[in-house]
């Protein structure tokens, strides 16, 4: 009977029907739209029809490196696109534009902001702008613990954690913690993966630079507490007990 586990304490969202439910009511816009902060990296593009008028809003792209031919004899350098570091000001220096405050904005809000003042320059402009340094750290009992970048800058604890490659069977499902800085200050949520209220919690959805913690079981932390070499030691004290029994012989 003690070594019986329920599927309640294994099953991620147990109640099939509540939580449907409730992803339905879930404005997934709103809870999954990360706002800039402190030293993030904005990649910011600028097009319009006449592409010339909008160069003047754009970095120039720079050269990280040579790209090898299928003989790998170094071919041609390899460009890319600068990006905006938001100072602890919260603001962007942009070209043309100067100074701009960005934080707190999403990233929709500071197109349509940008897209505004470059109308004054530029006809019909179009901005596009994404989060180049959006990552999240993944620990604990997982089967691949690590830090992952993130393309699409949409990202639910679940997903982080299938790149982590989903929790180990020692992980503990019920305290699964999150620890997000804001404001200056380093806020830390519990989430229970078994309860289908989650999708409801302001830390399902992750942001930028969130760290995801899998606190292992008892009898893991049970087990780490015990010498790894324990059967090395007795195995070589069950020889000489032996050693020492064939000699007294």
């Amino acid at each position: 009977m003690g070594s019986c586990v329920s599927r309640k304490e294994i099953v991620y969202f147990y109640d099939e029907e509540e939580v449907q439910q409730q992803i339905q009511e879930l404005k997934l816009s709103e809870a999954s739209n990360p706002t800039i902060t402190y030293n993030d990296q904005l990649a910011i593009t600028v097009t319009a029809l006449e592409q010339e008028t909008a160069i003047p809003f754009n970095l120039p792209m720079v050269g990280t490196g040579t790209i090898l031919d299928n003989n790998l004899i170094p071919n041609r350098t390899q460009a890319q696109v600068q990006t905006y570091l938001v100072d602890p000001e919260g603001e962007i220096d942009f070209p043309v534009l100067g100074k701009i405050e960005v934080y707190g904005l999403t990233r929709k809000e500071l197109a349509a902001l940008l897209k505004e003042r470059i109308a004054a320059y530029v006809k019909d402009p179009m901005v596009i702008v994404r989060i180049s340094n959006f990552k999240v750290t993944v620990l604990g009992e997982v089967a691949r613990p690590g830090t992952f970048s993130i393309s699409d800058e949409y990202l639910s604890l679940p997903k982080a954690l299938g790149l982590a490659g989903d929790l180990t069977i020692y992980g503990r499902r019920k305290n699964v913690k999150v620890l997000r800085e804001q404001d200056g200050k380093m806020l830390q949520a519990t989430l229970d993966l078994t309860e289908p209220g989650i999708v409801e919690s302001p830390f399902y959805y992750l942001k930028q630079n969130d760290i995801v913690y899998v606190e292992p079981n008892g009898p893991q932390r049970q087990a780490a507490s015990y010498n790894r070499n324990a059967s090395v030691y007795i195995s070589v004290a069950s020889v000489l007990v032996s050693l020492m029994v064939l000699i007294s012989r």
